[in-house]
């Protein structure tokens, strides 16, 4: 089964109102060209899951926003995402914030078709103060009390991979696959953009094989798109663009705001996009961050 499609068929699927779940952790290996694409189209009212950075940011500063569920939302080198701060302290969206921890239980409740899992990350803090949708239960078993984490259902995820085949298989080779294995069992339909095409046969390798992460079946559709990440970094290919994410960052204390930076950036397509930000040899070029 061929699942390759375009990024505008990607967005075509999703509607206004569901919960969309966002792969990638702050800005590593995030997947940008399909954020973009949904920020040129007339979709509102969404829910976003993510491990949050420039992805949430944009979205909320395009309006595209209801409700985030998150455990942050940074730029790592810069600490706070300015648009998403805009959006919480303007009170424009509504939000779930909750531990690391407990949102990889909730991703996992949903791919395991429980309602719940139950943990003691939580007790005693303002989390299951300020998330009334939380609830805490009395173990059957002894008398110690639970944190009751709900499953995060996604509607779609949307993934950035290394590589991929056009049957779904999804490669990751950098040194981290984050949670994406769980956005993508977590979800009713999974979308997975790609630096790189490959033919099946490239996974009959062992070494190539033991870097995917999750089951072909999980993958509903493939969107090949070179650099797809970019600003965020897709290690070991390329890292985040620092240069790019600063005059992202200060164009939310000009006058122009977030239509500057689109204005100057996002272009009719991602061709457009990526001609506007140096073309993919750029892209490729940015160095891996060191730690």
């Amino acid at each position: 089964m061929d699942k390759q499609m375009t990024a505008q068929q990607v967005v075509a699927q999703l509607e206004d109102g569901m919960t969309v779940g966002i792969g990638g952790w702050g800005p590593r290996r995030k997947p940008m060209a399909l954020v973009r694409e949904i920020l040129r189209s007339d979709l509102k009212d969404l829910t976003l899951v993510s491990y949050g950075g420039a992805d949430v940011g944009m979205l909320c500063a395009a309006g595209k926003v209801k409700k985030v569920v998150f455990a942050f939302v940074s730029l790592d080198f810069i600490p706070l995402e300015p648009y998403f701060r805009q959006a919480r302290q303007s009170g424009s969206i509504d939000v779930m914030e909750i531990d690391e921890g407990m949102m990889l239980l909730g991703l996992r409740a949903a791919a395991w078709g429980v309602p719940y899992i139950p943990t003691e990350v939580g007790l005693g803090t303002d989390i299951i103060n300020r998330n009334p949708d939380i609830k805490v239960i009395d173990s059957p078993y002894d008398d110690k009390e639970w944190v009751a984490m709900p499953a995060l259902k996604l509607d779609a995820s949307l993934l950035h991979v290394d590589r991929a085949d056009a049957r779904g298989v999804c490669q990751i080779a950098g040194p981290d696959h984050y949670m994406d294995d769980w956005f993508a069992r977590a979800a009713a339909k999974t979308y997975v953009s790609c630096d790189e095409l490959v033919e099946t046969s490239f996974f009959h390798d062992p070494a190539q094989a033991r870097m995917v992460h999750w089951e072909r079946s999980q993958t509903s559709g493939v969107v090949p798109i070179a650099g797809g990440a970019h600003p965020s970094s897709c290690s070991p290919l390329y890292g985040f663009d620092v240069p790019h994410f600063k005059a992202y960052t200060a164009s939310a204390k000009q006058e122009t705001g977030f239509q500057g930076y689109l204005d100057q950036y996002l272009g009719a397509s991602e061709e457009e996009y990526q001609q506007n930000v140096g073309g993919l040899d750029a892209i490729r070029a940015i160095e891996l961050p060191t730690y």
